[in-house]
């Protein structure tokens, strides 16, 4: 039996050292069928769900050194999500299909070594997906690019500007 509780617990610390994230989820009310729908979303976006004796995520936990607030979550029937994709689209995954069945409650999460409560997880899930803050970020950055030739070319302009004027008095 030992050596099954081991290989158990090297799995889920294999699953955790990979995933930047960790999200800790409460499944006691789902149903079966529930369940492997979440499971088929989720690995979609990179994702995967994984329920694990408590115990055995508290080790695995403490193994990474993860926050010791999470052992206080570990309570009940728990889920832990982990993924390699982006962690705002699995938490937006897991808000969208627990308003759609209202039992799905999240409970906190880690990311990057640093613990979430349940309502940092959700302020994830909120976030626009990964391409749009790309492209917002770039917009920022051009932003100053684009007002730097703007006042160069105004010298310039203005000169056309009073030339024309000038031709078209006569």
């Amino acid at each position: 039996m030992k050596v099954l509780k081991k290989v158990v617990i090297d799995n889920l610390l294999e699953r955790i050292s990979e995933s930047p994230f960790l999200i800790v989820v409460d499944y006691s009310a789902m149903k079966v069928s529930q369940f492997e729908e979440l499971r088929k979303r989720l690995r979609a976006g990179g994702a995967k769900l994984q329920v694990a004796k408590n115990t055995f995520v508290r080790q695995a936990a403490s193994s990474v050194e993860y926050p010791e607030e999470l052992a206080g979550h570990l309570v009940g029937q728990t889920a832990v999500v982990t993924g390699s994709g982006d962690v705002c689209a699995t938490a937006k995954t897991l808000k969208a299909y627990g308003k759609e069945i209202s039992k799905l409650p999240i409970r906190c999460g880690v990311l990057d070594g640093s613990f979430l409560s349940q309502a940092q997880v959700i302020a994830l899930a909120d976030l626009p997906p990964m391409d749009i803050l790309r492209a917002q970020l770039l917009g920022v950055f051009n932003s100053p690019a684009q007002k730097l030739v703007s006042v160069l070319n105004e010298p310039g302009a203005s000169l056309a500007r009073v030339l024309q004027a000038k031709a078209d008095q006569g």
